[in-house]
């Protein structure tokens, strides 16, 4: 878990270049990323209950 929360509140860094490609694919990942943590905690706790 350590690295998923680490790529969501990383800083940025200055030598790194930043287009409009790389920032869509992050904001995907960012978004894919958290559906699948909320699809998982959904599928937990139906099995549980």
């Amino acid at each position: 878990m350590k690295e998923v929360l680490t790529y969501f509140f990383r800083k940025k860094d200055p030598n790194r270049p930043s287009n409009f490609n790389i920032r869509a694919m992050h904001t995907i990942n960012k978004i894919s990323i958290l559906m699948f943590i909320i699809a998982l905690s959904v599928y937990i706790i139906r099995k549980l209950l």
